[in-house]
């Protein structure tokens, strides 16, 4: 064999090798098909700049200024190498008005699913000055408009730090842990509000409005922290569980300079919740969003600032629920932008500033998925919506007036934007089922790409070594007429003679959405790996997911679980009749709700599912919180039939399957209870599981090796049962 002829058969080899690599459970939770992205990335308010968060390969972060025009880098503002080594990790940072000064958090500590507290450091990029703000760590330090004070919250207190004299003020004093909370929200708030920073200055900076919680009467839930101490430590917190009581809230306004307090007079509600609280423009004018605690009534409110006496603005029913968004925006005049489903699907309305309405602005049998600013100068609204499909995003722009709306992206699959100040430009990401996230910067009057930011081609030609199958999308027709969204994957050496094992993945949830043409999760990775061990892999959103209008998403309010139960057997039941499918070996998975969904179709659906892993689910919805569980079905003494009709812990006598049932004991949000409950069902039913707690690890069950551990568990399981 000549050297030629050796050459050409080595990368044949080679090519043949790089072709036939396995995805493995280690190779994804390892990192190895991560994406490139924009770490901390801040549209600046008052130049055509942006900044990043970077890491250099020595770990030193900076700051990195960078024009929207040219994507050129023009400095760095912060670098942690000028400054002393013992600087901890860099976690997020905040600009003031001017953005000259910025509040760093260093050393972050979590609380719950968004809440932390960390060491603050104000830099100033002027004269290079970083200065530590207090020898204790604080939650949510905000600039006052005028840049002279910080407002934070401190051990449920709320105080105002004066950055000239470099003194606090005290504004509360009855803040007191599992009592009352100032400033700051409850547990229950903040997972389901989505919102920790309960307080916000007016634009003089001479008001704080804050929302302060009593939570003296709201059940407590106590966890073991097991640690590695000899003795188990106890972590005890306010959690209102469905039909309990929530914390009593009270809206309150300090005045800076009178240093007094006025509470908002808000006698005409009861059992209610403030889901949204801001200034408007006005600074004498706050506004306030207050639901009843059946959630289908909304009050906008505007608050005077001197008189703390309050005014409906806008009010929304809903025959199910109103949803709570960040959307609301007030135009200079103090009309204002709102979204709402009113008409069937999520749509943009322009309100004046009495809360007449003034136009619809966006129409049609499709949503609004995002909200991304008004152009003064060009009085033009930007958004993301579903224009092109239930499953994929795209950005346009519409006139105030409701015309001349613009298509800014032509690229189908998922569109994001991020845009400039002027609103000249725009960073655009965008991926799909096939294509890696890339990062282009658009020009925003046509959305013409002018240059390419980070298009992940190392990814993508890493990808090629591992010749992965891809998503093939479909809408399934169920028997009873039900059409739903649904993605397949095939082994990618797919033989339609054969009969393959088919593994289903849900999630379901209210508004959700698993059916979506963009990039891979983890999650796809290890279902692509699963592939190439022979079997197929669906998933099907079903009734009550999200974006294909509000009868579609709200059909299963007050009986959480009755159709998207249906709807996953019955889909299981289409695949399981494919002529590629051995029906007799169905299997499936989820987490959380999706837990409590695999839990329910394997009971319920036990001649079409083999097996079913269930991950940190709720196994009855009196046990999870009442925000949630009391938007979609009441309360359960309203409706005790919707919850017990529909929890997987009442039908353990159907199980015939195989079931893996895991949790993290340290999970606030799904309490391990759940599951302990569940295992107590399924022993005294005499039946016969599979079960993995994974101690003090919460709702995200990760850290060091536990994702791998976890994945390869459950991949043992599937191959050893399905």
């Amino acid at each position: 064999m000549n050297s030629k002829q050796f050459s050409v058969l080595f990368l044949f080899l080679c090519f043949s090798v790089f072709g036939q690599q396995k995805i493995s459970v280690e190779k994804i939770y390892m990192g190895a098909f991560r994406a490139q992205g924009m770490d901390e990335l801040h549209s600046l308010k008052n130049t055509n700049q942006y900044t990043v968060l970077n890491e250099d390969k020595d770990g030193e972060q900076q700051i990195d200024l960078f024009d929207f025009a040219t994507l050129k880098k023009t400095s760095t503002l912060f670098d942690t190498s000028k400054f002393s080594k013992d600087l901890p990790n860099l976690s997020s940072y905040t600009f003031d008005d001017t953005e000259k000064m910025i509040l760093l958090a260093f050393n972050s500590n979590q609380i719950f699913r968004h809440s932390f507290t960390a060491d603050y450091y104000l830099y100033n990029t002027t004269n290079k000055e970083l200065t530590k703000l207090f020898d204790f760590q604080v939650q949510e330090p905000t600039f006052s408009p005028d840049g002279k004070k910080i407002a934070y919250a401190k051990e449920n207190n709320l105080y105002v730090y004066d950055l000239k004299t470099k003194k606090s003020t005290q504004i509360t004093t009855d803040g007191k842990k599992n009592t009352v909370i100032n400033g700051i929200t409850d547990w229950v708030y903040e997972e389901e509000f989505a919102f920790v920073k309960a307080f916000d200055w007016s634009a003089d900076s001479q008001k704080l409005a804050y929302i302060r919680f009593d939570e003296s009467q709201v059940p407590e839930f106590s966890m073991s922290k097991f640690g590695k101490s000899l003795y188990p430590t106890i972590e005890t917190f306010k959690y209102p569980k469905a039909g309990e009581k929530n914390s009593l809230v009270s809206l309150h306004i300090y005045d800076v300079a009178a240093a007094a307090t006025k509470k908002v007079n808000l006698g005409n509600y009861t059992d209610f919740y403030i889901a949204r609280m801001q200034w408007t423009n006005d600074s004498n004018v706050l506004s306030a969003q207050v639901l009843n605690r059946h959630q289908d009534n909304l009050d906008l409110l505007f608050i005077d600032g001197t008189t703390a006496t309050s005014k409906v603005v806008l009010n929304e029913k809903d025959k199910a629920y109103v949803d709570v968004t960040d959307n609301l925006t007030f135009l200079k005049d103090n009309s204002f932008i709102w979204t709402s489903e009113k008409d069937g699907f999520n749509h943009i309305y322009v309100y004046d500033k009495n809360g007449k309405l003034k136009n619809q602005l966006t129409k049609g049998n499709w949503e609004v998925t995002s909200y991304y600013g008004f152009d003064e100068k060009a009085n033009t609204i930007f958004y993301q919506s579903t224009e092109n499909g239930s499953i994929n995003r795209a950005v346009y722009s519409i006139a105030l007036n409701g015309k001349s709306k613009k298509a800014l992206s032509n690229q189908v699959g998922t569109n994001d934007a991020t845009f400039s100040p002027n609103f000249q430009y725009y960073i655009n990401t965008f991926s799909s089922a096939t294509q890696p996230t890339t990062y282009t910067l658009n020009e925003a009057k046509l959305g013409k790409q002018l240059q390419v930011i980070e298009d992940n081609k190392a990814l993508a030609t890493k990808l090629k070594e591992f010749d992965l199958p891809s998503k093939e999308f479909f809408v399934l027709k169920t028997e009873k007429g039900n059409e739903l969204n649904a993605w397949i994957i095939k082994p990618k050496d797919f033989d339609a003679s054969k009969k393959y094992p088919v593994f289903m993945y849900q999630y379901s949830g209210p508004g959700s959405q698993q059916v979506a043409n963009q990039w891979n999760s983890a999650n796809d990775y290890w279902f692509m790996m699963l592939s190439q061990q022979g079997y197929i892999i669906a998933c099907v959103d079903g009734r009550g997911t999200g974006f294909k209008g509000a009868d579609f998403k709200k059909v299963t309010q007050l009986q959480l679980g009755k159709y998207e139960v249906e709807d996953q057997i019955d889909a299981a039941k289409v695949i399981g009749n494919y002529a590629f499918v051995d029906k007799s070996r169905i299997g499936i998975f989820g987490w959380s709700y999706g837990g409590f969904m695999s839990s329910n179709c394997l009971f319920k659906g036990n001649d079409t599912f083999k097996m079913a892993i269930a991950v940190a689910p709720v196994t009855n919805w009196r046990f999870y919180d009442s925000i949630y569980t009391e938007r979609y079905m009441q309360t359960p003494q309203e409706n005790a039939s919707g919850y017990d009709d529909n929890s997987p812990i009442n039908y353990v006598a159907g199980l015939k399957g195989k079931f893996l049932l895991i949790h993290g004991s340290g999970d606030d949000n799904v309490h391990v209870q759940n599951s302990m409950q569940m295992m107590e069902a399924l022993i005294q039913a005499n039946k016969q599981f599979d079960s993995q707690i994974y101690p003090d690890k919460n709702h995200g069950i990760y850290g060091g090796m536990t994702r791998i551990q976890l994945y390869n568990k459950m991949t043992n399981f599937i191959t050893e049962n399905l």
